[in-house]
């Protein structure tokens, strides 16, 4: 069973991080070309590729400016990334098992760097998956990424059983031919959802949250069967038999 999940907009400028190793990530001389080509956009242009506000445009040129440097050391990429699933994952609090079981069953998107392991050391970017660079012919990243990932993608999971639990965020789904990924192995998607006026609905961050301790549970609790999230609960959010699939299992709360 391999599990995977989305990169997060923000990043650490340092890792204090201990983890066994870090290991050199399977797309690292695409992931330097990139950032090369991303060096060579001015801030101004930054700002409006990522939709990001003037500071943080001028903070990741110097970033891409800065991506080869000595001085710019790798971090573990579950150390790197700062978001709300990331921070629920709480890898500050693994064991060096944990870590190791983590590097086989985990594996994180990135748009700058394809796709990741938890001990894979990159440097910080940032990237959207509709921005478009010149030397790729005008591909966005998402259709430069699709036919490098695919395969690769397809492989690993299948050498782990054949089974994905998909824990990443909708758009994720165009960095690979999503319809083989679906044909070629079993795709299990949870999803958390809360009660509001009688209603189940989405929150954007209550489920982030729970993706981060779902991943947990299953790095801490070495879960190697789809059936066995049923298990998972996490501040009232509990298993829905009800209204789950075998590819579809909702946790719901209230």
């Amino acid at each position: 069973m391999l599990t995977f999940i989305s990169c997060a907009k923000t990043m650490a400028s340092r890792c204090s991080l201990k983890v066994p190793e870090v290991t050199v990530p399977h797309f690292e001389t695409e992931a330097v070309a990139n950032a090369l080509e991303m060096s060579q956009i001015p801030a101004a242009e930054l700002e409006k590729l990522l939709r990001v506000n003037a500071r943080i445009a001028a903070e990741n040129r110097v970033r891409f400016h800065d991506f080869c440097s000595e001085d710019n050391h790798p971090m573990p990429a579950i150390g790197a990334y700062t978001g709300a699933v990331f921070k629920r994952i709480l890898p500050k609090e693994f064991t060096a098992d944990d870590f190791r079981y983590a590097q086989n069953h985990l594996r994180i998107t990135s748009f700058l760097y394809g796709l990741l392991r938890p001990l894979d050391g990159i440097k910080p970017y940032r990237l959207e998956g509709d921005v478009r660079l010149p030397e790729k012919g005008g591909l966005s990243m998402f259709n430069y990424w699709k036919p490098l990932l695919t395969d690769y993608f397809m492989e690993e999971i299948k050498s782990r059983g054949g089974v994905l639990i998909n824990l990443a965020s909708g758009e994720m789904k165009d960095l690979f031919d999503w319809k083989r990924v679906e044909e070629e192995v079993r795709v299990v998607t949870p999803d958390f959802q809360v009660w509001k006026g009688g209603q189940l609905k989405t929150v954007v961050i209550y489920a982030k949250m729970c993706r981060g301790e779902m991943v947990r549970y299953i790095i801490k609790n070495r879960i190697e069967r789809p059936e066995d999230l049923r298990g998972f609960s996490w501040e009232g959010f509990a298993f829905d038999e009800k209204r789950s699939t075998d590819s579809h299992l909702l946790f719901t709360l209230g």
